[in-house]
Formats: structure tokens, sequence, C-alpha cells
């Protein structure tokens, strides 16, 4: 149980302000340690940004040194009747081509009906090539066949449609039956029946009965290439999109073309621009994590009032893991490759350490040589992925291990400071007990004082009476 003691009652002291001066006295190796723990803290938290840039950039490194990285294609269309779509493997070129046909779904309408004329009732649906699934209803109401025919594998959506009165007034529907998907393979019969029934030719054609109606017919995409020459070809597709029509080339098409004679033309060609932005995000990556390795690595200096110049090093300074992978950037984005130098193709070191990019000079040199400015980005995206794995790899980064270790001494520092805390409530302890008793034998002594007092008084007036 702590010690309880009441200031200076016998000897006038602020006992309590005595100690807690003590207590900050034996207390300073705690505080000495506390600031260490904010140093270091704030030595991890920089060195955690800077990770996190360095592993940023080889992200962006390891993309720019894929072999089709500068492979980029844009692609045209002279109409909106088709658009158009280029990846990194298309080539450059152009065609022609006419839209015959867009892509359509079925959808058929029975006729007007107040329920299902058949208890149970059921449907078979014949697919284009052949399947049949026979669907059977709970009962002959029209919800629950539009609930039987949606929940079955039958490739046909069901929606009820109102459709007036009857003479008896009785409110009419039809079932809307539509292909799931588009295209002449979309395509669907039905008929009013099992599947044993439409085998034998006695179950009757829903979509033939009077009332009923095929509202749109399945129908593939198709385009015409060459169109009016001897190499004239039809291509269809079961959607609008036909894929890999060029290499890397897919086109899309919204609205039947004009005739033959206005053709539309595709062209592809190189996407220069999204190619120099590699390059360049590349270069902006680094000088990004360079820059802030200089802003770290600089001092600053400070005058007191009494004329004394203090000099203080950056986050960064005397970091021989900072200025290793520091140097291991600049060597990977700096040294030739393949006897070439990287400022053949725009990328230059400066002095101060940090990278130019000359866009004019690097699309020069892809215009002359796709082949060699792709190998030449390549080769420095690889080196600089490499160099900055090495330094931020979550595992095997020479920057992780530093922060690793930091954060091993916060752990033991937090250790140390918590026994300071034990040291320092037990001495508290003992300073107000040792205080407490103080004023106790004080308080003794001055009771003894005054009983002494009062008897020397007593016998100095019993003399004074003699």
């Amino acid at each position: 149980m702590a010690n309880i003691g009441i200031d200076g009652l016998a000897s006038g002291l602020d006992t309590t302000t005595l100690i807690n001066n003590l207590i900050s006295i034996e207390g300073t190796p705690q505080t000495l340690l506390k600031n260490k723990v904010s140093a270091a803290t704030g030595f991890i938290t920089s060195m955690q940004t800077l990770n996190a840039q360095i592993s940023a950039l080889a992200t962006t490194a390891a993309t720019a040194a894929k072999p089709a990285s500068l492979q980029a294609y844009s692609a045209t269309s002279s109409s909106t009747a088709a658009t158009v779509m280029a990846s990194a493997t298309a080539a450059a070129g152009s065609l022609d081509l006419v839209v015959g046909a867009t892509a359509q779904a079925k959808t058929a309408v029975t006729a007007a009906l107040t329920a299902w004329p058949d208890s149970p009732a059921v449907l078979t649906f014949t697919s284009a090539a052949g399947k049949t699934v026979e669907v059977t209803a709970a009962s002959s109401s029209l919800d629950d066949v539009v609930t039987a025919v949606n929940a079955s594998g039958a490739g046909v959506s069901a929606l009820k449609v109102a459709s007036g009165t009857d003479a008896a007034g009785a409110v009419q529907y039809r079932l809307q039956l539509t292909s799931k998907t588009t295209g002449a393979t979309g395509d669907f019969a039905v008929h009013r029946g099992t599947a044993a029934e439409v085998t034998a030719g006695t179950a009757p054609d829903l979509l033939a009965e009077p009332g009923a109606a095929v509202v749109k017919s399945a129908r593939d995409a198709s385009i015409t290439l060459y169109a009016g020459s001897p190499a004239e070809q039809v291509v269809t597709s079961a959607s609008n999109t036909f894929a890999d029509l060029l290499p890397g080339v897919s086109v899309t098409v919204t609205a039947v073309s004009a005739a033959a004679d206005k053709p539309i033309t595709i062209s592809v060609s190189r996407d220069t621009a999204t190619a120099g932005k590699v390059a360049s995000g590349l270069v902006s990556s680094l000088n990004a994590v360079l820059g802030a390795i200089t802003s770290g690595q600089a001092t600053t200096s400070s005058t007191s009032a009494t004329g004394n110049t203090t000099v203080k090093g950056g986050a960064y300074t005397g970091q021989s893991s900072v200025r290793a992978a520091q140097i291991a950037l600049q060597s990977a984005a700096s040294i030739p490759v393949d006897g070439r130098s990287p400022a053949t193709i725009g990328i230059s070191i400066g002095r101060d350490g940090s990278f130019a990019f000359d866009a004019d000079k690097f699309q020069a040199a892809l215009a002359a040589d796709p082949a060699a400015t792709q190998s030449m980005l390549s080769g420095i995206a690889e080196r600089v992925a490499a160099a900055a794995t090495g330094a931020s790899d979550k595992t095997t980064g020479t920057l992780t291990a530093v922060i690793t270790g930091q954060q091993s001494v916060v752990k033991d520092l937090g250790v140390r400071i918590a026994d300071w805390d034990l040291r320092l409530v037990a001495r508290r302890a003992t300073l107000q007990t040792t205080y407490n008793n103080l004023e106790v034998k004080l308080q003794a002594l001055q009771s003894q004082s005054t009983w002494l007092s009062s008897q020397i008084s007593s016998l100095t007036s019993s003399t004074s009476g003699s």
C-alpha cells in the first residue's frame, strides 16, 4: 500500500515537491532512453517512407523491363459503326471492311393468355444445336411458368407482359421469350408438351400458334472484307465483337455500314506517346527516390544567440545502407547496356546525380530502331528493378534490415523504460516513507520540547513565589 503523507506538518517542508524533484533527477537516465526512442522512431518512419518509394520504383522498373513494354499501339476507325481496340501484340497496318449485320438475340411472344392452356404446364425448348430442355411449371399460372423458364437451363429468359383483356374482360398476358445469348447459336424453338411428344411430333409449336410471333430472329454479326474484289470474304461472330480480326486487334460493330464503295477503314499504328510515358515514368520514379535520399542526407546549421553554430545531419546522414542504395540505383541507370550509353535513347545522368529524359531523342531512337530501343530500356529497367529490390525486399532488403534492426532497438528501449518506471515507483515510495517518518519524529521532538518548556516555566514560577 502506498505511503500517504501531509506536507510539512512538523517541518514546514513541501515534501511532495521535494520528492518530485528528486524523482525527476533520478529519472534522468529514463528520460535519455525516451529521447532515444523518439529519435529512433522518427528514423524508422523516415526509412519506411524511403523503402516504400524504392519498392514502388522496383514495380515501375519491372514493368518497363518487360520485352514488350514499348509495344503500345493505337487503333482508329473511320466510322462510328465500328470501334477498334489494339493490344501489345498488334502490328501497324490498316484494313477495310463493310458491316453487313449486327448480332441479335431471338425474341418471341406467345398469343395472349389468361392462364396456361395445359395442366400441368410443360414446355420443351430446343436449342440451335438440337439440345432439348423440358420445363415443368408448378401450376398453370403464368407467373409459375415464367419462374420455371427462368430457373431452367434452356438459355432463355421469360417475361410476362400485359396484353389487354379478352371478350369477358379478363386480363390477358403474353409470355415474352428471349435467348440469353446473341447470334445464330442462341436460336431456339419451343413446344407445348414433353420432349417425348416433341420427338413424336405431337407437341404444338408454341410460336406457330395464332397470335404468337417471332419479334426478332437470332442473328450473327457479319462483316465483309475486301468487298467487291475476288478475295471478298464474309466473317461472322455470335457477338458484335470480332476478336483478333487482325493479330492483337478486335473490332466491335454497332451498326450496319454504308455501301461497299465506302468501306470502314481500321488503322493501327505504334503509340509512341504511350511508349514515351513508359520511359519517362521510369526516370521520374528514379529521380523521386534519388531526390528523397539527397534531401535526407542534407545537413542544416543554426546559430544560437551566443554565436555558437550547430550543424545537424539529415535523417540519412551517415547511413551506409542508404548511400549504397543510392549508388546502386545511379549505376544501374547510367552504365552502358551492351556497350551503348543510355544517353543514346535520351536517358542521361547529371552532375548532381539525378537523371534527365530527352523525349525527342527517345522518340527518334524509337522510330529509327524500335527493337534496339526496347532492348536498351529493358536492360536499364531490369538493372534498376534489381537494385531497388535489393534495397527494399520485404525479407532480404538492405533497408528493410536496417528498419527491422531499429525496431528491435526501440522494443528493447521500451523494456528498459518500463523497468525504470517500476524502479522510480519504488524509489518514490521509499522517499515518501522517509519523509513521513521524519515528520513523525519532528512532531515527537516538538511535543517533547513543548512539554519541557512548560515544565521549565512552572519551575520558574514556583521559585519566584518562594
